[in-house]
């Protein structure tokens, strides 16, 4: 059977570039599976032209009805989702945002299946696909520009300015950072892209025990797993997967990274119910050394204490005061620079999506001419045609009833 998919034009603000399908992948995916077929609807804000599309031979359309399956990044708009369709893009649902109530409403009146892109994952739960290595690609060259403009050492251009991220890295060819110790957080994709731009930096990365005992005449960094900044309260050896499992019984260990620490980037997942990684009283120790954070998670009011509000591409620092625990200007006397943005790959917008295009065609659209064998497009749709919640998402049933 043949299936007609769409690339939407995304119609959220502030404008997304992004998209999920470049023109080279449109003719790719048609190439490979001779049952599907691509419409794109006209765009005059993607980060590839409708004349690029055209160029490969692809139908541009203000009009995408035709179509079987939306493919979209960002939320679409209520009055823009078409009735009895298949959408892919972000929902921002799953954790039940007071914010997309309405949105997962909507779906349900207009018997939409839903896929949310963070719903396709393995059968053990990991996510297939997402915008993460861009997040700390750019979230880690942007801690770096916000270093060298506080301190006077060197002055980077802003991502959104830069073609693709050859130039985000020739640019960095062109700086040299004084001898500072970095940690870095995570071990998923996050993780991964932010230690691609130390790699590339020639930062030594050294050992958890090395870093927090040593000391150095180059700049250095080490990358912590939860088990090394987590601990479990009885002093019993730590378990990550049984802390993933329930997060009770466990505290921060993180102290002894701030202790020794210049520079903080956060790539690593947080939790419902895990420990803090520093709170506020934390920030206020004398032995407290981290003054600038670059925070790729950016979980506002979470677990990193310094994180007050997220910040924007526009506006993308700021400067947190442990003693008042608020804002103050840029460079005060015992503050911590701050960049926290929460739409980082937006900053990155070619690059960003022919990455996730290349997911997207690898796991998901094959689900769609191989009968679903690995149980993709199962375990994603969190809508049924019906207009209701598909069992696995029967838990948000109290969130779609819940009042505004």
């Amino acid at each position: 059977m043949s299936v007609t998919f769409a690339v939407i034009k995304e119609r959220k603000n502030p404008p997304d570039r992004r998209v999920v399908f470049s023109p080279e992948k449109c003719q790719e995916v048609i190439t490979t599976f001779p049952k599907a077929n691509i419409i794109v609807e006209q765009s005059d804000i993607r980060v590839f032209s409708d004349e690029a599309y055209k160029n490969q031979g692809l139908n541009v359309s203000e009009d995408v009805t035709a179509a079987d399956v939306m493919l979209g990044v960002k939320e679409v708009p209520i009055d823009a989702l078409i009735p009895n369709k298949k959408y892919f893009f972000f929902s921002h649902t799953i954790k039940k945002q007071p914010y997309n109530r309405k949105l997962l409403r909507a779906v349900l009146d207009k018997k939409i299946e839903l896929f949310d892109h963070e719903t396709i994952v393995k059968e053990n739960g990991a996510r297939l696909i997402g915008f993460g290595r861009y997040a700390g690609l750019v979230g880690a060259y942007n801690g770096f520009r916000l270093m060298g403009q506080r301190d006077g050492l060197f002055d980077l251009p802003k991502v959104e300015h830069l073609a693709d991220l050859a130039e985000v890295k020739q640019e960095l060819d062109k700086i040299s950072l004084p001898n500072i110790k970095i940690l870095l957080t995570g071990t998923g994709k996050v993780a991964l892209g932010a230690k691609e731009i130390l790699d590339h930096l020639n930062i030594r990365e050294v050992s958890d025990q090395d870093y927090l005992t040593d000391t150095y005449n180059e700049p250095v960094y080490c990358r912590a797993d939860v088990t090394e900044y987590v601990r479990r309260t009885d002093g019993k050896p730590m378990d990550k997967y049984a802390f993933y499992a329930d997060p009770s019984g466990h505290e921060s260990d993180f102290m002894q990274y701030a202790a020794v620490s210049d520079f903080f980037i956060a790539g690593h997942f947080y939790g419902d119910g895990a420990p803090y990684l520093f709170t506020r009283e934390d920030a206020k120790k004398p032995e407290f050394k981290i003054n600038l954070v670059a925070d790729v998670s950016c979980d506002i009011d979470g677990p990193v204490a310094s994180t007050i509000r997220p910040s924007t591409i526009a506006d993308p620092f700021y400067a947190y005061d442990p003693i008042s625990e608020g804002e103050v200007a840029m460079g005060t006397p015992g503050s911590i620079g701050v960049m926290a943005v929460d739409n980082l790959p937006c900053e990155l917008p070619k690059d960003a999506s022919e990455g996730f295009g290349d997911m997207f065609m690898e796991h998901v659209i094959p689900a769609f001419f191989n009968n679903d064998a690995d149980g993709i497009l199962e375990r994603a749709r969190m809508t049924t045609s019906e207009g209701t919640l598909s069992e696995r998402y029967r838990y948000l049933q109290d969130y779609v009833e819940g009042i505004d």
